[in-house]
């Protein structure tokens, strides 16, 4: 682990290393804030992107997170259909609170708050998947199959028609 990354990005970093994995945090000079700056950033199709979109189940306290492929608009009804309640997007300080970091370098796993996932299966389709590592400018890469493993989320159709 590089002590030259940011601290959200070495807690990041440490968490894969705790899980057992060998993929490393990368900083990019470019901003991955977005799904599309990332895939700029990177140099990947769009669909390689895992965005980390988070909810918040309405009347509740409860956070839900979407790891959606960075190409696609999730369907929050198709997420009921899954056991979710009925969602509202989360604002940045529920975001803060429930993951640990803000919007822009929300990672899929690693957060302050355990939260239902819910994973794109779209994400399956490709060798390998660039998440967000805590910071807007961090990123590693990894196999879909072990992003559906190690966040224990529930594979699903999310996006809209």
């Amino acid at each position: 682990m590089t002590l030259t990354l940011p601290k959200s990005a070495r807690k990041i970093q440490q968490a894969i290393e705790q899980q057992g994995f060998d993929f490393q945090v990368i900083e990019l000079p470019e901003s991955t804030r977005s799904a599309q700056e990332a895939a700029n950033a990177i140099g990947c199709d769009l669909g390689q992107i895992v965005k980390s979109l988070v909810f918040k189940e309405k009347n509740t306290e409860i956070g839900v997170i979407v790891l959606a492929s960075g190409v696609n608009q999730v369907d929050a009804a198709k997420l009921m259909a899954y056991g979710s309640g009925e969602l509202d997007m989360a604002t940045a300080s529920f975001v803060k609170q429930h993951t640990g970091f803000t919007i822009g370098g929300v990672p899929p796993f690693g957060h302050t708050s355990d939260m239902q996932t819910y994973i794109d299966q779209d994400l399956l389709q490709y060798d390998f998947v660039w998440a967000a590592a805590g910071t807007p400018h961090t990123v590693f890469q990894l196999d879909p199959a072990i992003l559906v493993a190690v966040t224990q989320g529930i594979l699903c159709e999310i996006r809209t028609d």
